[in-house]
């Protein structure tokens, strides 16, 4: 074989090896591995089963779900528009505050298992501010997750409908 020739076969397989085999050898991680980190949330809305959109923690939410490499998690959601206090004392809020306060947070934790074949997240809550999930086997469907970008939505909300969520992951 003359040396043209060599250097032709050794590029077209190179070429081979990197187009064809691609997809093989950069498989996906599994979508835990994926997940494991700190998502700071941009996007809450719960559609009601008359249709009805509810954006609770209003248009520009705030907030993060954290998911540990050691299958626990928290949730810690809040709208940006909370009001202080008038006096400066949590335990002393006005029924009002009170009720804005309440409505405008919720946070839980627990452990959490994923289903790669379901595309499934599987919370246990352990903790929350909203005691009805207490001991509720949470799911969370994945519609999609990249480096940076996650969005999973809640298909059996406890307040009925579906919520969608968005996600940044925090730098």
């Amino acid at each position: 074989m003359n040396r043209p020739n060599m250097a032709q076969h050794s590029v077209i397989v190179v070429l081979a090896f990197t187009f064809c085999s691609g997809p093989t050898l950069a498989q996906q991680k599994p979508l835990k591995d994926q997940l494991i980190g700190t998502w700071e949330l941009t996007s809450w809305e719960r559609t009601s089963p008359d249709g009805t959109k509810v954006k609770a923690f209003g248009d520009n939410p705030k907030g993060v779900s954290y998911f540990g490499a050691d299958g626990r998690f928290f949730v810690f959601y809040t709208r940006a528009d909370l009001p202080k206090l008038a006096s400066n004392d949590r335990t002393k809020a006005t029924p009002q505050e009170a009720k804005t306060l309440y409505e405008g947070i919720i946070a839980y934790q627990g452990k959490y298992t994923v289903d790669d074949t379901s595309k499934m997240i599987n919370m246990t809550i352990e903790n929350t501010t909203f005691p009805n999930q207490l001991g509720i086997q949470q799911k969370r469907v994945i519609e999609s997750i990249r480096a940076d970008e996650l969005k999973y939505s809640n298909p059996t909300a406890t307040a009925g409908g579906k919520i969608e969520q968005a996600f940044k992951r925090a730098k």
